[in-house]
């Protein structure tokens, strides 16, 4: 029988991933659910925020105040912004792109035909 070290598993202190939040910064978030004390309650890349005086449904820009170690708690800055807009913009740029791109295949298949009548 060994009585040397052995290596502990599952005992000791948990270690929690690196949080995707800063204190100070800002975000724009979307309100998902409803906590048992009233707060609003938002997920950044998993991690939980508790929003206080907002509910289901709020299109919100926070400030994250505090973070724990499984949570985060931020306030209301402001509404968040209209990315709709920008989507929707972008959008239509890739379609124009796609326009072009399409055309431009189309140019193709009639100067190969044109040079397949020359021949």
């Amino acid at each position: 029988m060994e009585y040397g070290r052995r290596e502990r598993r599952g005992y000791g202190p948990r270690r929690f991933p690196p949080k995707p939040v800063e204190i100070g910064k800002e975000y724009d978030v979307e309100i998902q659910e409803s906590s048992r004390r009233g707060e609003g309650i938002a997920r950044i890349k998993g991690l939980v925020c508790f929003v206080p005086n907002t509910k289901p449904g709020d299109k919100v820009k926070i400030r994250i105040a505090r973070i724990s170690r499984r949570f985060a708690e931020g306030e209301v800055v402001g509404k968040a912004e209209a990315k709709a807009e920008g989507e929707a913009e972008v959008a239509a740029e890739e379609e124009g792109e796609a326009e072009v791109a399409a055309e431009e295949e189309g140019e193709a298949e009639v100067a190969a035909e044109e040079e397949g009548e020359a021949e």
